[in-house]
This record gives structure tokens, C-alpha cells and sequence, in this order.
């Protein structure tokens, strides 16, 4: 059965008691904040420097970050559909087409029809695209395998493995299915990337 006491028929005694319950959970709170708040930050530069090297190389072509995003998982997953790019990088339309527009202008993805529904578009990295992909990507494995050995000399098979694992619990539950089917390989260009239910 509830409790169906409330503060105004306790005695003083117990609404002290639960305050003081209270006051004890709000400090322990604020405590692991207070823990937790130094890795909010260390996220933040690990972040700026992880993507400062490609940032610096992109610039050099006259892209971005969303550019090298696109990149990727267009390196990544050959034949992609742009529905299931959108859905992968959680943006607008209009922000994947400014994206998409500069990056097929410019000769680093093209596009074709899909194979049973012409009206889908698939995407695929031209050979300059594939060499571009390469050396963003190059850059950012180098700075983790790095970042990696230099936490756990050797091979950092055990350090990857808690690493990976926090990072993937850091991805919203309702993702996870989604991120697991991709970071596991590149998927079948006709398949499209899997979506979790």
C-alpha cells in the first residue's frame, strides 16, 4: 500500500528526517557532478584535437567538418542511400544538400540512381574521394592508436576493449542497434545501413 502520509500530518520529527534524506541525496549528487564534471571537459579537448588535424587538412580543400562526416560514412558504407544518411547523421534535408552539393561539385562523390527504385539516389566516393577519406582517416586512427599505446603500452587490446565500451555506452539506447550493425563493417551496398526498431 502508498504511503499516503503526507508532510502535513507527520510530526515535525520525520519531515526533519526526510529533509535531511533529501538534503543527503542532493549532496551526493552534486559530489559525483563534481566527479563527472572534469570528464565533460577532457571529452571536450579530446574532441577539439581529434578533429583539429582533419579540420586543418579539410581547409585546405575548402571543407568542413560536415563535409568529412559525409566523407566517412559514405567511405565507410560505398552506396549508401542519402535517406539513410540523413537518418544516420540526424540533419535536415537542406543541410546534408548544401553538403552533398559542394562535395559532388567538386568531384569527391558521386551519385547514381538505386538499382530497384530510380528515384533513390546512392552514394559513392569518386577515386580523389577515396584518397581524401583515406587521409582524414589515417590522421584520426593515428591520434587513437596513439592516445591508446600511450595508456596501455603494447598492443592496448585491453585499454581498446574499455574504450569501445565507453564510448558505446555513451550512444542512446536507441541507437545502439544502429551503431553496432555499422561500426561492425560496411554493409551491403543494395542493403543500405541497418536501422534498429
Amino acid at each position: 500500500m502508498a504511503d499516503i502520509i503526507s508532510d502535513a500530518t507527520c510530526p515535525a520529527s520525520q519531515r526533519h528526517l526526510r529533509g535531511e534524506i533529501e538534503d543527503r541525496r542532493r549532496s551526493a549528487e552534486v559530489a559525483e557532478d563534481a566527479q563527472l564534471l572534469p570528464l565533460v571537459e577532457m571529452l571536450f579537448f579530446a574532441y577539439r584535437d581529434f578533429t583539429g588535424e582533419a579540420d586543418a587538412a579539410l581547409l585546405s580543400y575548402g571543407l568542413g567538418r560536415a563535409h568529412h562526416r559525409v566523407l566517412h560514412f559514405v567511405n565507410r558504407h560505398p552506396g549508401i542511400r542519402v535517406a539513410d544518411l540523413l537518418e544516420l547523421l540526424k540533419i535536415t534535408k537542406q543541410s546534408l544538400g548544401r553538403v552533398l552539393r559542394k562535395l559532388v561539385s567538386e568531384g569527391w562523390i558521386e551519385q547514381a540512381p538505386g538499382p530497384e527504385d530510380r528515384r533513390e539516389r546512392r552514394l559513392s566516393l569518386t577515386p580523389e574521394g577515396s584518397v581524401l577519406a583515406a587521409e582524414l582517416a589515417a590522421l584520426q586512427v593515428r591520434r587513437i592508436g596513439a592516445a591508446l599505446r600511450e595508456v596501455e603500452p603494447g598492443d592496448g587490446t585491453a585499454t581498446h576493449k574499455h574504450v569501445s565500451n565507453f564510448l558505446f555506452a555513451m550512444i542512446s539506447q536507441a541507437e545502439r542497434a544502429t551503431v553496432r550493425a555499422l561500426v561492425a563493417g560496411p554493409v551491403e551496398p543494395d542493403a543500405g545501413p541497418k536501422r534498429s526498431k
